[in-house]
């Protein structure tokens, strides 16, 4: 993978778009010398320093390229969602998706977690990572297309919504076969 520069923004995963300021060496506790990329998170504007050594493990990453933001609305629009019966199981594929920080999983994630809302309250755990994986891609689409916020949650709204009434219509069209 090619270094981050200073001054690039970059998805930390599970908190979303970041920049990054300072890329700097510093001695920590062990008296070890080690290079740090100091990152200040969007969303906040809280400060994380992360060891160039563990880039690849916590899956800090470059914003993705536009395909991918098309390729996302997609997922976002078609209509397949899997879900778990029961809430542990569920919340467990879905906190393995969010930790990967890859848009697709968390799209995923979303898609589900939106459609149980439809049938039941979710879990106070359950609404955090609704709330985490809706942030997490509407920040990283509104940097991705250089739109605010706000015009990128209503593109992603638009997107969940059309693919809750492709699933509707799904069931529909089988219950309606199954009548005949």
């Amino acid at each position: 993978m090619a270094p981050f520069k200073i001054g690039q923004k970059v998805v930390y995963p599970n908190h979303g778009v970041s920049v990054i300021e300072t890329i700097a060496a510093a001695k920590i506790g062990d008296g070890v010398e080690q290079t740090f990329y100091h990152l200040r998170l969007l969303s906040n504007n809280s400060k994380v320093m992360v060891p160039k050594g563990n880039l690849d493990l916590v899956g800090l990453r470059p914003l993705c390229p536009t395909a991918e933001i098309r390729q996302l609305f997609s997922i976002l629009e078609d209509g397949n969602i899997d879900t778990y019966k029961d809430w542990k199981g569920r919340y467990k594929q879905n906190l393995d998706k969010m930790k990967t920080g890859r848009l697709t999983e968390v799209a995923e994630v979303l898609k589900n977690l939106r459609l149980v809302s439809q049938k039941k309250s979710l879990s106070f755990r359950e609404k955090k990572m609704y709330e985490r994986a809706k942030y997490f891609i509407v920040s990283e689409v509104a940097h991705v297309k250089d739109i605010n916020e706000r015009e990128a949650e209503d593109l992603v709204e638009r997107a969940l919504t059309s693919s809750l009434e492709k699933r509707h219509r799904t069931s529909q069209s089988q219950v309606a076969a199954l009548a005949v």
